[in-house]
């Protein structure tokens, strides 16, 4: 039992020294991401669309 007791003791002193980021950092990191993920999509759509036309010129 003591094992144990202290198990979770040190665990609840480790979590006291956790960061958790504030809302205004969750929601810049969140846009941040969206923003990239959304120029990576447009830039593999550009590639794919220039891929297909090529091919298709070459194929007839």
């Amino acid at each position: 039992m003591s094992k144990a007791s202290n198990y979770f003791n040190s665990v609840k002193a480790e979590l006291s020294k956790v960061i958790f980021p504030i809302k205004e950092q969750i929601r810049t990191a969140y846009i941040s991401v969206f923003i990239v993920v959304t120029v990576i999509a447009i830039f593999l759509a550009l590639i794919d669309g220039a891929m297909s036309l090529g091919l298709s010129m070459i194929l007839g």
